[in-house]
């Protein structure tokens, strides 16, 4: 039997505001949820990829932190929130008066995730699941949170970043100090102490630096 998306994700997460961006709200899992606790296999067994739409990840939260305190790296302009997982980034672009927000994403769950989340805080966001990298895209911002995770991941963004940047698009990065983090590409711009989920992270608050591409 097919899992249906919404279903499962009202059924396994709350509604709630992550804690460095208390102004957005999005349908996340915590310990009261049997989300929290399967184990990759039983995720498998019904379907469901890692669900990195169900966490408030801490450059996620960094990022979406920077672009509400800077409403002008956004307002009036069409963009890109990349890898865009529950939405959050996006939605903060929303709020900060971006002309025109498009959440990528290739998890086959992230849309149903974006939806309900756009929905919750009354935000219009475009969604595509196409692979973007290595695409030129119609934007002149991309943001793009916990990116630098895994390095063949990280091997593939950085031609694309830096094509886009040559382009005249602005990339901004949020990151935690992840294992793969081009640092030597990197201008930073802010630097938050983001509260965390010990269970996710090896913290409880994770330094988060917003970066941008040069």
């Amino acid at each position: 039997m097919k899992t249906d998306p919404r279903s499962f994700i009202l059924a396994n997460t709350v509604l709630q505001s992550p804690p460095h961006v208390p102004e957005i709200r999005l349908h996340l899992a915590d310990e009261a949820h049997d989300l929290w606790q399967k184990t990759e296999e039983e995720l498998e067994a019904i379907g469901l990829p890692p669900p990195f739409w169900a966490f408030a990840w801490a450059g996620g939260q960094g990022l979406a932190r920077y672009v509400l305190d800077h409403p002008d790296v956004v307002r009036g302009k069409r963009v890109v929130d990349f890898a865009t997982g529950s939405g959050l980034v996006a939605i903060a672009a929303v709020q900060s008066g971006a002309a025109d927000v498009l959440a990528a994403d290739i998890d086959p769950w992230a849309p149903e995730a974006v939806s309900l989340n756009a929905a919750a805080n009354h935000a219009i966001v475009r969604y595509t699941a196409v692979d973007l990298i290595g695409r030129p895209i119609e934007a002149q911002v991309v943001l793009a949170g916990d990116v630098f995770y895994d390095r063949a991941f990280a091997q593939a963004l950085l031609p694309w970043f830096k094509q886009l940047v040559e382009q005249g698009v602005s990339v901004l990065v949020g990151d935690p100090g992840r294992s793969y983090l081009p640092k030597d590409r990197l201008s930073p711009l802010a630097v938050y102490e983001v509260p965390v989920t010990r269970a996710l992270e090896d913290a409880e608050v994770k330094k988060t630096t917003v970066w941008r591409f040069a």
